[in-house]
C-alpha cells in the first residue's frame, strides 16, 4: 500500500484505526480483536487463501457478465484475485484460524484485500470504498455461507493430490522392498506369537497392497467435495444474486480450478450439510491409522538390536539417547504415530462440529477446515519423510531371520494335511520341550519320506510363494 498514515475505516458498529500497510479493513479489524486464539492466521493454509481468491475471481466473472459489475472494477477486482491465488498477498490474510461467525471474518478478510489490492492497482488509496468495496463489489452476489464451504472444498482437493502422492510414493517404495526381500525367509505372528513362516518380502508387499487400497479411497473422496453450493448465498435460496449467477459462477470457477466442480441439487441442504467432511474426515483417520498400525510392526520388528526381534535394521536418523551411548531409536516410524493420534483426535472435532450445526448453517466449518487441512499437511509431510528417511535404507539380517526360521516350530502347520492336528501338536510341543527339532520328529513317525518333508519344508514352498506343492511333497508314504 502506498499510504503511510493509519487510516479511519467505519463499519455499523463505529470507527477503527486500520494500521499502514494493511490491505484489510475494520472487518478484519473486529475479528483480530475478537479471535486471538490459535496464533495460526488463515494465511497457514496457503490452500485455503489461494481457494478464496479463486472463489472471488470466478464471482467477478459472473457479475461483469451479467452486467451486475463494470469492466473497469471487474478488471481491477479479477487482477487482485489473481494476486491472491499466487501468494502475494499472503501476510494480510491474517485472522486467526478458530473464529466464530462461520467463516465471516474469513470472508471479510478476503473481501477487503482484495478491494484494497484492485484500489491500488487503479491508483487509488486503500479505503476507497466508493470507487471498490469490499462488500457490494467483491462480494457482490455472495455470501459467506456459500464462499466459505466452496474455498473449504477447493482448498481440500488441492491438498488432497499432496497426500495422494505421498501414499503412492510409500506404497512404491514398499514395493521395492518387497521385491529386494522376496524370498528372504521368516516367521510370522499372530497375537505377537509364533505363527507360520513367511517372506520378508511377502510382510513388505502386504504394506503395500494396504497403501494402495488407501490412495483409492482418497481418490474416491474427491468427487463429493467437487458438488458446490456456489450461488446459494445465505441460505440456499440464492437471495441477493442473479437467478443466472449460480451457473455462471460455477462454471468460471471450473474454468479457473480445472477442477470438475458442480452445483449442488439442493442448495439449502448443500449449505447446512457437513457429511463430506466428516467423510473425509473417516478416510484420513482409516489412512493415518493403517500406516500408524505399518509403523508399529517397523519398530517392532527392529526391536534391539541384540535383545528385541532384530529382524530389520532401520536407517539410524539420530542418536538415540543423553545418557545411553550408541543408543538408536525407530525415530521416524514415532513421529508418525504422533501424526496418526493427531488425525485420530481431530476425527473427533470434525464429528463433533458437523453433529453441532443447527437449523440451515454450521457455524464450525472454521474448526473444521483447519483440522481436515492440518491433517493432510502433517500426513503428507509424514509419509513422505517414512518413505524416503526410514523404508527406503531398511536392511535385514538374512542370517539370523534363516536361523530363527529353520527353528521354528510353526512349520508343523505344513504337515497337518498328512500328520493330522493332534500328531502335528503333539510334535510340535515335544520340539518345544527341546527333546528333538521338527524334521527328526516328523521322520521319527514315518508318515513322510525324507525327500517329501524336504520338499514340504523349502521355505518358498512354507511361504507359498512357489508355484506349487511338487511331486516329491505328494509321495506321502503310508505305513
Amino acid at each position: 500500500m502506498t499510504e503511510e498514515t493509519a487510516r479511519l475505516e467505519r463499519d455499523f458498529l463505529g470507527e477503527c484505526e486500520i494500521p499502514a500497510g494493511a490491505y484489510w479493513g475494520v472487518h478484519t479489524a473486529r475479528a483480530l480483536e475478537n479471535f486471538p486464539i490459535s496464533a495460526t492466521p488463515i494465511s497457514t493454509h496457503r490452500g485455503l487463501v489461494a481457494a478464496l481468491g479463486a472463489v472471488k475471481q470466478a464471482a467477478v466473472r459472473a457479475n461483469r457478465e451479467l452486467g451486475l459489475i463494470d469492466s473497469r472494477r471487474a478488471d481491477a477486482i479479477d487482477r487482485a484475485c489473481q494476486d491472491v491465488r499466487d501468494g502475494l498477498l499472503d501476510d494480510q490474510f491474517v485472522v486467526d484460524v478458530i473464529q466464530g461467525g462461520a467463516g465471516t471474518s474469513t470472508n471479510m478478510n478476503a473481501n477487503e484485500v482484495v478491494a484494497n489490492r484492485a484500489l491500488e492497482l487503479l491508483g487509488l488509496p486503500a479505503g476507497t470504498y466508493e470507487e471498490i468495496h469490499p462488500l457490494d463489489h467483491v462480494n457482490r452476489s455472495q455470501s459467506t455461507n456459500d464462499v466459505y464451504p466452496t474455498a473449504v472444498r477447493l482448498a481440500l482437493l488441492a491438498a488432497l493430490s499432496e497426500v495422494s502422492v505421498a501414499v503412492r510414493r510409500l506404497a512404491q517404495t514398499c514395493h521395492r522392498k518387497s521385491a529386494e526381500f522376496w524370498s528372504v525367509p521368516k516367521v510370522g505372528r499372530t497375537q505377537l506369537q509364533d505363527a507360520v513362516p513367511m517372506t520378508v518380502g511377502q510382510e513388505f508387499a502386504a504394506w503395500e497392497a494396504t497403501l494402495a487400497e488407501e490412495e483409492a479411497r482418497i481418490q474416491d473422496s474427491r468427487a463429493l467435495l467437487c458438488e458446490i453450493n456456489l450461488g446459494a448465498t445465505a441460505i440456499g435460496t440464492g437471495i441477493t444474486a442473479d437467478p443466472a449467477y449460480r451457473e455462471a459462477a460455477c462454471r468460471h470457477l471450473r474454468q479457473i480450478t480445472g477442477l470438475p466442480l458442480v452445483p449442488a441439487t439442493n442448495l439449502i441442504e448443500a449449505t447446512s450439510d457437513t457429511g463430506v467432511f466428516v467423510q473425509l474426515s473417516g478416510v484420513l483417520k482409516r489412512t493415518a491409522v493403517k500406516v500408524s498400525k505399518i509403523c508399529n510392526d517397523l519398530r517392532l520388528l527392529s526391536s534391539g538390536p541384540q535383545a528385541g526381534l532384530g529382524e530389520l535394521r532401520l536407517p539410524p536418523r539420530q542418536a538415540g539417547s543423553s545418557i545411553m551411548p550408541g543408543k538408536v531409536n525407530p525415530v521416524i516410524p514415532e513421529m508418525v504415530n504422533q501424526v496418526a493420534f493427531a488425525v485420530v483426535g481431530n476425527d473427533v472435532t470434525v464429528t463433533m462440529a458437523a453433529e453441532g450445526g443447527q437449523l440451515q448453517l454450521n457455524a464450525f466449518e472454521p474448526v473444521i477446515a483447519h483440522v481436515l487441512l492440518q491433517n493432510i499437511d502433517w500426513m503428507t509431510s509424514a509419509f513422505e519423510r517414512l518413505a524416503t528417511l526410514c523404508i527406503e535404507g531398511i536392511a535385514v539380517d538374512v542370517e539370523h531371520l534363516e536361523a530363527v526360521t529353520s527353528r521354528s516350530v510353526g512349520v508343523v502347520t505344513a504337515l497337518t494335511p498328512y500328520l493330522g492336528y493332534a500328531a502335528a501338536a503333539e510334535i510340535a510341543e515335544t520340539a518345544l520341550a527341546g527333546a528333538g527339532d521338527i524334521r527328526q520328529l516328523v521322520l521319527a513317525t514315518g508318515v513322510l519320506t525324507e525327500e517329501a518333508l524336504d520338499a514340504l519344508l523349502r521355505p518358498e514352498q512354507l511361504a507359498g510363494i512357489s508355484a506349487g506343492i511338487s511331486e516329491a511333497a505328494q509321495r506321502v508314504t503310508t505305513t
